[in-house]
């Protein structure tokens, strides 16, 4: 497998294709991060959170014909205007599902499964007839065009970076606001004991939903990196889905740290073994590396203590 290539080809295909694990792993965190919230804190199995995704992926794409058409000389910054707008999009998108349908369905994770599954296929066919079968594409600013050369062998895109910074940035803001703010306490309350959280004041309900949205918002951001990176149709979620489940899964349910630590091993495995194998193999034996583990150590790489 190595012996075609002389040291400094691997050296440089390792270090492009750590890069490519990087971007990658930038779109995993975002989206597992939002997942880790609802499920981890909720224990609700979120099927539709790649339509989530998506739905910030073409908000995005609106945002970018909105501004080419109506304000030219403002179109090298609509990409920052249009993260915002895809986290709010989907957040009050969750905000709405939860209170029209997940919050009849707590500690019922099948019955949460199934619903949602339902739900993606609802926002799909809307996706289908609002936007068409086809994909979609947005047009990158200049700044964010072409590629910085490291050396002769290696260059690095600049949206790869800009999506990295742009993890990096959701991952510090919701560690600050899980583990210093006032709400992420009351969050942690309710979800180690709901009953004595509701006993000192807090509404329950209300937390539930603010951090449903507050995960569907963040798979909003996730889909404007997505538009970075690939193109928007309306099933492009559904590829992701089952990784960003291992990620989480794999993390611990509810760990941040284990979120990150888990889509950095699992990006950097697929996109270095894709090279060398395939995409199809490297799937299946990363997925497979995974569940050997998960078989001696089930609760994931962290997990939280919880008082019991």
């Amino acid at each position: 497998m190595f012996s075609d290539f002389t040291a400094a080809e691997l050296g440089a295909i390792f270090a492009m294709q750590g890069f490519a694990g990087l971007i990658l792993f930038a779109v995993f965190v975002l989206m597992a991060l939002g997942l880790a919230i609802i499920f981890g804190q909720m224990g609700v199995i979120n099927m539709a959170h790649g339509e989530f995704m998506i739905l910030g992926a073409y908000v995005t794409f609106m945002t970018s014909n909105l501004f080419a058409n109506h304000f030219p000389d403002y179109f090298g910054s609509y990409f920052f205007f249009a993260i915002i707008f895809a986290f709010f999009a989907a957040a009050l998108l969750g905000a709405l599902v939860e209170w029209g349908m997940i919050r009849f369905l707590y500690h019922r994770p099948l019955d949460t499964l199934l619903a949602t599954w339902g739900l993606s296929l609802i926002l799909q066919q809307t996706y289908r007839s609002i936007f068409g079968a086809r994909e979609v594409g947005v047009v990158i600013p200049d700044w964010l065009r072409g590629s910085y050369r490291v050396t002769d062998l290696i260059e690095v895109p600049i949206n790869g970076i800009f999506v990295m910074g742009l993890a990096i940035f959701a991952t510090i803001f919701i560690g600050i606001l899980m583990y210093r703010s006032r709400w992420g306490k009351q969050v942690r309350a309710v979800v180690q004991n709901r009953d004595m959280a509701g006993a000192v004041g807090i509404n329950s309900a209300k937390v539930d939903r603010m951090t449903f949205a507050l995960g569907c918002g963040i798979a909003g951001v996730a889909g404007s990196a997505f538009t970075m990176i690939g193109s928007t149709g309306p099933t492009a979620g559904q590829a992701y889905i089952v990784d960003t489940f291992l990620v989480v899964v794999f993390g611990g349910a509810g760990s941040l740290l284990g979120t990150v630590a888990s889509a950095f091993s699992i990006s950097q495995s697929q996109s270095l073994l894709e090279f060398f194998i395939g995409g199809s193999m490297a799937k299946v034996l990363t997925l497979l590396v995974v569940v050997i583990i998960l078989m001696f150590r089930p609760q994931g790489l962290f997990t939280l203590k919880v008082r019991r």
